[in-house]
């Protein structure tokens, strides 16, 4: 909790504490057929006072010490006995002060009692300032541990986010990069514009993706681009179909939150001959997305951890980061298709 509103606090606690103080003093100037004035106020300021003093001591001795040395620590027993000590020197303090000052005086309350009933008086005024004080120090304390559990929840998020990007790009990166590689013999004038593309995109990946979102506009732009440069390497470039509709408008989406998605299509397709052996749509309603991606692929396929795909753990893991309660993804599989169909919930 910032330092100021901490001194904010323990300055309406006292101020509220003064004007008890002052109402009290008030009555007992009317008990004793003396008009509440401003002259009759003062002539019990030095006993306000030293009933001040001693509260004043056993608050900050709870709080700055008691708390941290015992309450913290679970400490109880030692908590009561030195609260306790600290109460009954706070009380004498006071008893002594208030017997000096009615000995300067006529007694103003002739009832008051022996000095051990003063003493005990004080000692239950000076425990409940310490308890008060007590339950302010907690309740600080609770506030910032929940501000910095906070605060570390956040880092942790921002580590594993970077984590799994620094995962996704280096994949996407490399398979770009084998099919440059492989038009560069067959056609450089088409290797150099497609060139040109894997440099956008390459833009695309160490800049935009460093924010939180981008334009969806932007994102399918790039995935436009990624399947082009996909397309190079396919004798029939047929195989990969597209489809957008709706309108993205100023929607904004995560970056990089559709390609491992269409990075492992391209890397377990089979039958890149036939003309659907991808099919990857996006349906854009208002502020609803539906992504659907679904490739043909061998039956007996078994797929490796350490083939250079991401697995389905980790694309999950990024969404309910990204997206907690506003994702839903689906994965069905049957004998030659597989599909995935990723809903978001973009407001």
């Amino acid at each position: 909790m910032k330092r100021k509103i901490i001194f904010l606090l323990h300055l309406a606690y006292w101020l509220i504490y003064l004007l008890l103080l002052l109402i009290i003093i008030s009555v007992a100037s009317l008990q004793l057929n003396q008009k509440p004035s401003f002259f009759n106020i003062l002539f019990f300021t030095p006993i306000g006072f030293l009933c001040l003093f001693p509260n004043f001591i056993s608050f900050y001795t709870f709080y700055i010490f008691l708390f941290e040395r015992f309450l913290s620590r679970g400490k109880i027993a030692a908590l009561i006995f030195f609260g306790c000590l600290t109460c009954l020197s706070s009380a004498f303090v006071g008893a002594f002060a208030l017997l000096v000052q009615f000995s300067a005086n006529k007694p103003v309350f002739t009832e008051a009692g022996s000095f051990s009933g003063l003493i005990v008086w004080l000692f239950l005024v000076a425990a409940i300032h310490g308890i008060i004080a007590l339950v302010i120090k907690g309740f600080i304390t609770w506030y910032d541990e929940i501000k910095l559990k906070e605060e570390l929840a956040e880092k942790n998020y921002e580590m594993e986010l970077e984590l799994i990007k620094s995962q996704i790009n280096p994949h996407f990166l490399f398979n770009t990069i084998n099919n440059i590689d492989v038009l560069i013999t067959k056609d450089s004038a088409r290797a150099s514009e497609y060139l040109n593309k894997l440099s956008d995109i390459l833009r695309y990946m160490v800049y935009k993706t460093k924010t939180e979102k981008i334009p969806l506009a932007d994102e399918l732009n790039y995935i436009e681009k990624y399947l082009a440069l996909q397309k190079i390497r396919a004798s029939n470039p047929d195989y990969i179909n597209f489809e957008i509709s709706g309108s993205a408008g100023n929607l904004t989406i995560a970056p990089m939150i559709l390609f491992p998605f269409i990075e492992n299509a391209f890397k377990h397709t089979e039958n890149k001959k036939s003309s659907d052996a991808i099919n990857i749509k996006i349906l854009i309603e208002e502020k609803k997305f539906v992504f659907e991606c679904e490739n043909m692929y061998r039956k007996n396929l078994q797929i490796k951890r350490g083939d250079g795909g991401l697995g389905n753990e980790l694309i999950e893991k990024r969404l309910m980061l990204l997206y907690p309660g506003k994702h839903r993804l689906e994965v069905e599989k049957d004998e030659q298709v597989y599909k995935v169909k990723l809903s978001l919930d973009l407001l």
